[in-house]
């Protein structure tokens, strides 16, 4: 009996909020595509908590922000809170940069939200094809593609895919990276947690000073949804199976928290901290938590995921459709392998900082200080010295031409602050042009020109590539008064143009470079 066969574009393994957004994304991009997810539904676990400013714009550019808002906490939940106690006084507080309210930076705005909150939304984005329940058993790389195993889970039947390429989301324990043989490096397992998600009214110690996080001596606290619930993420207990996770929450809420407590699932996890040694592999590509796995302090591993593929669902396209050669591809590594070390480096800090704080604690209580005392966190305001992380990201690669009237190292990309600049390789600065409408809302599935004088630079000779011409302001554009930026489709700058080309075919050979495209 043959095996049923089907052919697609790129094969996405993997159903979290990384494979979902490369779906959506690539749908847009008019790439044909198939999910598969070896679980038979979403996940019902609220798993990351934090979508960032940079991943908000990602959404907004696929239209999804509003909704992803309205299922969020209010801006004043952007902040969390340090208690010896989930009914004792804060110790110390902190606003979350981006997410409890607006920065002149981003036209988006982050929110704290639960993931099983987020993925829904991004299922709903697109009606491109998915397989719950089907599980990747078999992965050959022949020739031009890449033929995939699968077997529905329930009824053992056995499915066969060919993909020009395969994006392997398949998170922390891929099984896609251990089959190719690809190694890590960091500090791999860090700690066995559990999660327990669990109903109970505690309205009384909270809704006065709201948080996306309580951090307490007894564990993480964390509010789900606007409506109700909660989860407390705690270091998994000696026998976890015989554990009363009912008194053990209860216990943990404070001596002074008499409520009933409801348990409502209940997930054990590792908290892994590494980054893959490659990210591609011939045809097969890693990213989210398969490339990376972040601890989850600062909410950076979901975030760094969605721009890994906002960086490489283009690039898939522009090889597929033909306006980009097979090097375009090989940029994606090279552009985000070193994000992610970066992204792991502040994360461990991050970890490190918040240990700080309780040992700060502890040293304060023994010192026989008040327990209503109040101590100085390690950190300035801008929430673990991370935004210029989240929109700072600087790629170096042959997807950007670099700019002599930019020299010097590469902009540090993990500081405290952010400093707008369109040089190449940098986000495209936001600036509103007009109202509701952003520089960065003149990306999208094409490369954007933007110059003061549109006229002149309609009429080079552009090729095969997806382009749109806008205007920009003289005062915006830091080029000479006819000079232009040329706009990647994830926002980041490939190229500046200096005043009037000389020749006709100026724009043509930037746009090949940076696509790596031969017309032979």
């Amino acid at each position: 009996m043959s095996v049923p066969h089907t052919e697609v574009s790129v094969l996405i393994v993997g159903g979290g909020p990384v494979g979902l957004t490369a779906r959506a994304l690539l749908e847009r991009w008019g790439v044909r595509t198939l999910l598969v997810e070896k679980r038979r539904e979403l996940s019902p676990f609220p798993r990351s908590r934090l979508v960032n400013v940079r991943s908000m714009e990602i959404f907004r550019h696929l239209g999804l922000a509003a909704r992803i808002t309205a299922g969020a906490f209010a801006p004043e939940y952007g902040r969390i809170r340090f208690r010896d106690t989930l009914d004792g006084h804060d110790f110390a507080t902190a606003a979350m940069v981006g997410i409890n309210a607006p920065v002149p930076e981003s036209p988006a705005l982050g929110v704290a939200t639960s993931q099983d909150r987020l993925e829904p939304v991004l299922l709903a984005a697109t009606d491109a094809p998915v397989r719950f329940g089907a599980e990747l058993v078999g992965l050959t790389e022949e020739g031009d593609g890449v033929t995939a195993v699968l077997v529905d889970r329930r009824r053992g039947e056995e499915t066969r895919v060919r993909a020009r390429y395969v994006l392997a989301a398949d998170g922390a324990n891929s099984t896609v990276r251990q089959w190719l043989g690809i190694g890590t490096a960091g500090p791999g397992a860090m700690g066995d947690f559990t999660t327990v998600v669990f109903d109970a009214d505690l309205t009384r110690w909270c809704a006065g000073q709201p948080a996306g996080v309580y951090f307490t001596a007894q564990g993480l606290f964390a509010p789900l949804y606007p409506e109700g619930g909660w989860a407390w993420f705690v270091p998994t207990p000696d026998d976890p199976a015989h554990a009363d996770w009912r008194d053990l929450v209860s216990r943990a809420l404070g001596p002074g928290v008499d409520v009933r407590v409801d348990v409502l699932r209940v997930q054990h996890w590792v908290m892994n901290a590494f980054v893959a040694e490659r990210f591609c592999h011939g045809r097969i590509l890693l990213a989210g938590d398969a490339a990376h796995a972040v601890p989850i302090v600062g909410g950076l591993g979901m975030n760094a995921g969605v721009c890994d593929v906002h960086n490489l669902c283009w690039k898939l396209a522009g090889v597929l459709h033909g306006w980009a050669g097979p090097g375009l591809l090989d940029t994606y590594e090279t552009e985000r392998h070193p994000v992610a070390d970066r992204t792991l480096r502040q994360a461990v800090a991050n970890t490190q900082l918040m240990l700080q704080v309780q040992n700060r604690r502890r040293e304060q209580l023994r010192a026989g200080e008040a327990a209503s005392a109040r101590i100085e966190l390690p950190w300035s305001e801008r929430y673990f010295a991370q935004l210029g992380l989240v929109l700072g990201v600087t790629y170096r690669s042959g997807a950007v031409l670099g700019d002599d009237s930019a020299p010097g190292p590469v902009p540090s990309d993990a500081g405290t602050d952010y400093v707008p600049t369109a040089d190449p390789g940098r986000r495209m600065p936001h600036v509103w042009l007009a109202r509701d409408r952003s520089t960065l809302d003149t990306v999208g599935e094409w490369f954007t020109l933007l110059t003061p004088d549109p006229a002149h630079w309609a009429q080079q000779a552009a090729g095969p590539w997806p382009l749109r011409i806008e205007a920009l302001p003289d005062e915006l554009c830091d080029p000479a008064p006819h000079g232009a930026l040329l706009i990647r489709p994830d926002g980041h700058v490939a190229a500046r143009l200096h005043d009037r080309p000389v020749s006709g075919s100026a724009l043509h050979d930037v746009l090949a470079a940076v696509t790596c495209w031969s017309s032979s």
